[in-house]
């Protein structure tokens, strides 16, 4: 009786504790269902981004049509397609700058990144339109960061730029910037609340050719 006790646990899921465990789970270091794995996935369980599963599930769940609705993709602002011939070093620059701020912080989701570009999406945008500096309501430490370092790299770009004789980067073009690089955040990130797959996404990229200054993003 003890022995059958003990084979009926360990055939158990660690979380839902009914259904037989299928696979290992690396965030609970335990075994689990399939049905655990798919529905707390990046919700409760954060997934380490190595995880086979995890990565299988982000190439199912590439296309997300509800994103087309949501507010944060901007549809009204017009990203064209020339915008990566006209400010490669830009969309480069801000990337990178992205992917250095998940390298320094390993706590960092794509959560952070998304609002801190929703944020700074909204203050260009305010400025484009009427001048007036809009500053989003108490960011977290995290994404105050990311915004104030990605306004640096905008800032620098726009310097370097009329230093070499271009001219002043238009506040609607640092718009049409930001919104690219956001819908490229929703479009690779699950949505869920500890998902790293957009920044995943730009750490691939950005290994797999550090010499290459050709930006391979691509429009979403």
């Amino acid at each position: 009786m003890i022995f059958k006790a003990r084979e009926h646990t360990r055939l158990n899921c660690s979380l839902c504790e009914t259904r037989k465990e299928k696979r290992f789970c690396p965030a609970l270091h335990g075994r689990i269902c399939a049905a655990c794995c798919g529905t707390h996935r990046e919700l409760i369980l954060d997934c380490p981004s190595d995880c086979s599963y995890l990565k299988q599930a982000r190439g199912y769940d590439r296309f997300r049509p509800e994103l087309f609705e949501d507010e944060r993709w901007f549809a009204h602002v017009q990203v064209e397609e020339d915008l990566l011939d006209a400010h490669p070093v830009l969309l480069q620059d801000l990337v990178e700058s992205i992917t250095q701020s998940a390298l320094a912080n390993s706590s960092l989701r794509d959560r952070d990144v998304i609002d801190a570009l929703t944020a700074l999406v909204r203050s260009f945008e305010t400025r484009a339109h009427s001048g007036l500096h809009y500053e989003p309501p108490r960011p977290s430490l995290a994404q105050q960061a990311v915004i104030e370092e990605l306004r640096e790299v905008i800032a620098d770009y726009d310097e370097e730029g009329r230093e070499m004789g271009d001219p002043h980067l238009r506040d609607r073009d640092a718009l049409k910037a930001l919104v690219f690089v956001l819908r490229l955040a929703l479009d690779r990130s699950s949505g869920r609340p500890l998902s790293r797959g957009f920044l995943d996404f730009l750490r691939t990229e950005f290994k797999k050719d550090d010499s290459n200054t050709q930006t391979r993003i691509v429009l979403p």
